[in-house]
């Protein structure tokens, strides 16, 4: 095998595949990312056995092949090239090593069979739908951080993406929850995604598709099955296994009796948050929401740092009622709110509140409330 390539593609290429990779591995062969080389074209695949990520960038190809060779080790070097470098890879006719030369600079770096490396991309995956990368970006993004990381509770530890009705309408929804708030986010179902079957996408998975799909306006292709999903679009895909679980009926966490109404802007409702929250000394900063005609009040107090108030005008009419916040979950909730006010749908201290963007319905956070 022997190609040419500018850094900057290489480098680009090696920074997508290089982090699903372990930084510590038992297995050898995982560190390394296999490198195929022909008609023009250079392929790279990464694998951790549970994510892969492929993809595809032109190269000057003077001999075509394959080898595996330790990625992290290579990205260094490419990374630390300068900018304009043409790269040359060479493998040695025995297969165990690696020559990389740009200008001066000169490495070499050891192989492993191509053989070793891993395979995800295989198995039918027989549904298969396009989403726009704008779309799948606010699905993740106004869900993810719902996820929960709480090893125990594994089918909570990623987004629960399926087909669902809403107002006898067809809706793609995702869904995340860690027990103490729940994200719900649904757009209209694509074409040919009716018949699939809900799907577990785990956290690190989210966490790569995320920074892969960062600066496409392509559509992605998603293919799944039971067991894996696939996204891709332009030269990248990424394969993952799907989480093994069932995820629990969050249907029953959404309340429907809730009576009391707030709409509050929510930048000012945000920054009265964080002032008050830099009073309160525990982990879970907590505050109190106390709700009066047209305003509320926002306090914590703690031992050590002393006490903090501040009011912010809203729209309230309904009784008067006092509730408690983890203000970290407040604000996560509040910076999805993309429109100028938010919605609090509220029934009393001791019950789940409903948040939303006042205009528009597609988005339902539910925050449980706590003692203050």
């Amino acid at each position: 095998m022997k190609i040419v390539i500018e850094r900057a593609a290489l480098l680009k290429s090696l920074g997508h595949v290089q982090s699903v990779v372990e930084r510590r591995n038992t297995i050898p062969i995982l560190s390394n990312v296999r490198i195929d080389a022909a008609k023009g074209k250079l392929e790279l695949h990464a694998t951790d056995m549970d994510i892969e990520i492929a993809e595809t960038t032109e190269a000057q190809v003077g001999k075509a092949g394959a080898t595996t060779t330790p990625v992290l080790t290579l990205y260094e070097i490419v990374r630390k090239l300068p900018e304009g470098a043409q790269v040359e890879l060479a493998a040695s006719a025995d297969g165990g090593q690696i020559a990389l030369s740009a200008g001066r600079s000169k490495f070499n770096l050891p192989c492993l069979p191509v053989e070793d490396f891993p395979a995800m991309s295989g198995g039918d995956l027989g549904h298969n739908f396009k989403l726009g990368a704008a779309d799948l970006r606010v699905l993740i993004d106004r869900t993810s951080f719902a996820i929960s990381t709480e090893e125990t509770r594994y089918y909570l530890n990623g987004i629960y993406l399926h087909a669902a009705k809403s107002e006898g309408v067809n809706v793609l929804r995702a869904v995340a929850t860690d027990g103490h708030r729940l994200a719900r986010v649904e757009m209209p179902l694509p074409n040919g995604a009716a018949g699939m079957p809900g799907v577990i996408v785990p956290r690190k998975t989210v966490a790569e598709l995320r920074k892969l799909i960062e600066e496409t306006d392509s559509e992605v292709s998603i293919s799944l099955s039971d067991a894996k999903i696939k996204f891709a679009f332009d030269n990248v895909a990424l394969t993952s296994k799907l989480i093994d679980g069932t995820f629990p009926d969050y249907e029953r966490v959404i309340p429907s009796g809730n009576d009391k109404k707030l709409v509050i802007n929510r930048r000012s409702l945000s920054d009265a948050v964080d002032r008050v929250s830099a009073i309160s000394l525990e982990k879970a900063r907590s505050i109190k929401m106390a709700c009066e005609k047209g305003m509320i009040t926002l306090s914590a107090s703690s031992p050590e740092a002393g006490s903090a108030s501040d009011e912010v005008e809203a729209s309230y009419g309904a009784g008067q009622l006092e509730i408690g916040f983890n203000s970290r979950y407040l604000l996560d909730i509040l910076r999805q709110v993309e429109g100028e006010n938010a919605r609090f749908t509220m029934s009393d201290a001791a019950s789940p509140t409903i948040i939303q963007d006042d205009l528009d319905s597609s988005a339902i956070y539910v925050l449980m409330p706590m003692r203050v």
